[in-house]
């Protein structure tokens, strides 16, 4: 039987049909409410100015930041996540008086009215952290993280790491579930290595060299890019978008006019380590280890004492989520709600804050959920991560091929039967993609200014892993573009749904760790979330999600855990 489209499919394929020509063609500049299709379209896009700056005689490489509508309220954000003060690294320092996590312990604190414990209950932990002669450490500045876990259960939660600035540190950590919990305390960085990373962030932000192609006809020739360049006397192209202010530059091509840009790409990584700098970033020595325990590193945990439920855990089969438990428990016991955001339990992330958390295990219940919606993903690979679940996920979605590199996208699905589009596109730069052609290079904001919102529309933003290689100040700037783009947004159309990813945790070798260290992810996604604080938006909280689970770190997590994020989406998308 021939399929029955219907006007609003009909409607949608035109609208996956402008998606196409904004992305290749950068004319149309909205997408249109599918009612509203055949009506006039206008265009907005402008071209990012490209001019030929004088002679680069900056003596350093300088960044050149937009200026701030509120530079005391940026001072003030960037003051409150400011890392405890670490001396200074002398060169020739001596390795053996650098923190050694197999030297170094934790022991869980006895309770105050006796040795038993119980769900709703807070645990604390302390560590000690010594060098590797055996000495305890004065000063803080360690970069250490924490669980609570059943292995068994597949349960686990996040702890709240406090530092003393004195060598010695608490976590704390809400119990959840009744039975067994072990204690995982794991060593990212010592004090050290924060020092280092903290000196190359502001001596060498451009360490991570970016390149793009110019080409006219038969000529053709490649060049350095950065938001920053080093001094010399070459011209430079400015490629800063015009709209939102980000800076982005190249040196000119010498035969070449600053138009015939092609490309932008990531060129390679400049790896500048001191002597004995190397040492502080070694797998299984002094980078993401294992704290071992002085005592027990497990306890059990007894039902809650008021006798309404015997466990904060509701059985799936009867309860969908503990929203109907947890606040008037813990308002009962006194306590203040739990820092943590969520926590497993039989592998399923379970909310403690925000919309609670429906599982979307079919593809029928996923097609439910986003019928006549219109899902714009905007970001990094790990947003591209959820585009490519929810294509597998849904049997309805059929991607659309746009022909594009399968790295850098765009990317856009269909569902014609249940009227849903889905689409991805990545950031603008410093995005470290492979070989992104210029027309497809898009900043957030302006794709929110060109967007028409609404009840059906849906936008998600991931973007925090390709600024951290940067001073925090260039990540603040562009979520500071982002968010006013939302405000606008969410003014001319209160009822869009938007959802913003934070960071989440990551293997690390030396490169990635000079790259891409967690104790960069830790800076930039306390910014992320003091930006976005006080707008009607909602995080998926992915630092606690791949935290508190039983998978290793990976900058692009596992499929469990790629599924529970997306149930959240799906959960503030559907919240009934």
């Amino acid at each position: 039987m021939a399929p029955q489209w219907t006007k609003a499919t009909f409607a949608k394929i035109v609208a996956g049909l402008l998606f196409l020509t904004i992305f290749f063609s950068g004319i149309l500049s909205q997408y249109i409410g599918f009612e509203k299709v055949f009506q006039k379209i206008s265009s907005t896009y402008t071209s990012a100015k490209r001019t030929t700056a004088p002679p680069y005689v900056d003596p350093s490489c300088k960044l050149i930041l937009p200026p701030s509508d509120d530079a005391l309220g940026d001072r003030r954000l960037l003051d409150s996540i400011a890392w405890p003060h670490i001396p200074p690294l002398p060169v020739g320092f001596s390795f053996e008086k650098t923190s050694s996590p197999k030297a170094s312990c934790f022991s869980i604190l006895p309770t105050g009215g006796g040795q038993d414990r119980y769900v709703g209950d807070q645990l604390q932990v302390t560590i000690t952290i010594r060098d590797f002669l055996g000495n305890p450490k004065q000063f803080g500045g360690d970069v250490l993280v924490a669980r609570l876990h059943n292995p068994s259960q597949h349960a686990g939660v996040g702890g709240q790491i406090t530092d003393h600035l004195n060598g010695s540190y608490t976590a704390t950590f809400p119990l959840l579930w009744d039975g067994y919990a072990e204690v995982e305390v794991t060593f990212v960085h010592p004090s050290e290595a924060v020092a280092v990373l903290d000196r190359l962030t502001r001596e060498e932000p451009d360490r991570v060299s970016f390149a793009s192609l110019f080409r006219s006809g038969s000529v053709s020739e490649t060049t350095i890019c950065n938001y920053c360049m080093r001094p010399t006397k070459r011209e430079v192209c400015n490629f800063t978008d015009i709209h939102t202010g980000q800076p982005w530059f190249c040196f000119k091509p010498k035969m070449l006019g600053c138009d015939t840009r092609i490309n932008h790409y990531k060129n390679g990584f400049h790896q500048n380590l001191r002597a004995n700098e190397e040492k502080l970033f070694q797998n299984n020595i002094n980078m993401k280890v294992v704290i071992p325990p002085s005592g027990n590193a497990n306890l059990t945990v007894l039902p809650a004492k008021n006798g309404k439920l015997h466990s904060l855990i509701l059985n799936t089969q009867q309860h969908k989520n503990t929203s109907d438990f947890h606040p008037s428990f813990l308002k009962e016991k006194k306590r203040p709600p739990p820092e943590a955001s969520g926590y497993y339990y039989h592998g399923d992330w379970q909310s403690l804050k925000g919309t609670p958390v429906k599982h979307f295990n079919t593809s029928s219940a996923i097609g439910q959920c986003l019928k006549g919606k219109t899902i714009h993903l905007f970001g990094d690979s790990t947003i591209r991560q959820w585009f490519l679940y929810l294509t597998s996920a849904h049997s309805g979605l059929k991607e659309f091929d746009l022909k594009s590199n399968r790295q850098t996208g765009p990317f856009m699905a269909m569902d014609y039967q249940n009227n849903i589009l889905l689409t991805f596109g990545a950031h603008g730069p410093p995005i470290r993609f492979g070989n992104i052609n210029v027309n497809n290079i898009r900043y957030v904001a302006n794709e929110l200014d060109r967007l028409v919102g609404g009840p059906d529309m849906v936008v998600v933003i991931g973007i925090w892993s390709h600024f951290s290689s940067f001073p925090v100040e260039v990540y603040l700037q562009r979520l500071n573009s982002i968010r006013r783009a939302m405000e606008r947004m969410l003014r001319r159309y209160p009822e869009t749904v938007i959802i913003i990813r934070t960071a989440n945790l990551k293997y690390l070798n030396l490169q990635e760790t000079l790259v891409n260290s967690d104790w960069y992810s830790i800076q930039r996604d306390k910014v992320l979330r003091a930006v976005f604080k006080g707008i009607n938006v909602h995080f998926v909280d992915a630092w606690e999600m791949t935290l508190a689970h039983y998978l290793p770190h990976n900058l692009h997590p596992q499929p469990p855990i790629i599924k529970n994020m997306v149930d959240v989406v799906l959960s503030c998308i559907c919240p009934r």
